[in-house]
């Protein structure tokens, strides 16, 4: 799917996204379905991987098994393809859609059903400072009230960017900055200082996921929530980090950690640590998002969202799985993670 606009982040720039579907029928005719977003950075996978993991290993596995043995296929799939994050977040969605079709309810009821909608930050990408501020204005203007900025090449241009943005619309948002590991510790920290009056709510991956004891010290040193997203890809990379007292907050994307039970197990030991949570996601299309959103909504430390991957997306099959509105999202009442209307 090619996206409306190319955006730049730190380390690249995007301009199509592949996703990758996967249906599942039943012996009785019931119908689940699941998303892989394969990203070489983050979850460490191409396209042609993932698909090669559905044929060699996905699809005999689940050929005639028992439809809702999340579990067991989970651990199993950990064990062949250990690497294949988004492959595995693929078919862990399609059986919990299964699975809450079969119940005959909303996924997010099924999950625990905490709350009925949460609202959404929008992502703008790297660009130069009036486009930014212009690209700002109309995104408040669409209604969303949480906006977050990706930075991380340029300390005092990502610094001039926040600053200006807050001076030219006031404190009526929250405001939300990513580095996507961009930052030295002494850049992070001088970020802070430099953007104290633009009241940053989150400092997202300020550091790089290979050094992560640069991560603590920033945490430690700054006075501003950090949050780690491209460190945590598994449940063990939650533990180290929260225990090791190196982050303030946690970003789950069911694309990195390979689905909707790995990363209810993430979140548990998030909340054992007393931290808030967000659901954050990749370029997906509207099916994945959906999942993280029915995700989002069944946990009471889920407190933040980040779901905007479908926004700029054309030619998205998936269309009207839940509801955008004041930028709050919505789900359906209809089961599972929506009606397809393929």
């Amino acid at each position: 799917m090619p996206l409306r606009e190319p955006y730049t982040i730190a380390y690249e720039t995007v301009s199509e996204a592949v996703n990758i579907i996967l249906k599942l029928t039943t012996s009785t005719g019931l119908t689940g379905w699941g998303c892989a977003a394969p990203d070489q950075v983050v979850t460490g996978e191409t396209a042609e991987s993932v698909l090669a993991a559905a044929d060699q290993k996905i699809i005999p596995l689940l050929r005639g098994e028992a439809p809702f043995r999340v579990a067991r296929v989970t651990e199993w799939l950990r064990k062949e393809i250990p690497g294949a994050r988004s492959a595995m977040a693929m078919t862990d969605m399609a059986i919990h859609d299964l699975l809450a079709r079969k119940a005959g309810v909303p996924l997010w009821q099924l999950l625990g059903g905490f709350r009925d909608s949460i609202p959404t930050s929008i992502t703008i990408g790297i660009m130069d400072p009036q486009e930014t501020v212009q690209r700002a204005g109309e995104f408040l203007d669409r209604g969303f009230t949480i906006l977050k900025l990706k930075g991380g090449a340029d300390l005092n241009e990502d610094v001039r960017k926040v600053l200006l943005v807050r001076r030219r619309y006031g404190k009526g948002f929250s405001l939300r900055f990513d580095a996507n590991q961009g930052y030295s510790y002494a850049e992070a920290v001088e970020f802070v200082r430099a953007t104290s009056e633009a009241d940053i709510e989150i400092l997202e991956q300020p550091t790089a996921q290979a050094k992560e004891e640069r991560m603590g010290m920033v945490t430690r040193d700054v006075d501003i929530p950090v949050m780690a997203d491209e460190s945590i890809r598994s449940l063990k990379d939650a533990f180290r980090l929260v225990s090791r007292e190196r982050i303030d907050m946690v970003n789950i994307k069911l694309m990195k950690v390979g689905g909707i039970l790995e990363a209810a197990h993430i979140n548990s030991v998030a909340r054992a640590a007393g931290m808030e949570v967000m659901v954050g996601c990749l370029d997906e299309c509207a099916l994945g998002i959906s999942a993280g959103l029915h995700f989002a909504l069944s946990r009471p430390n889920i407190e933040f969202a980040d779901l905007d991957g479908h926004l700029d997306l054309l030619n998205d099959p998936f269309d009207g799985l839940f509801r955008l509105a004041g930028g709050v999202l919505f789900p359906t009442e209809d089961p599972g993670l929506g009606a397809v209307r393929l």
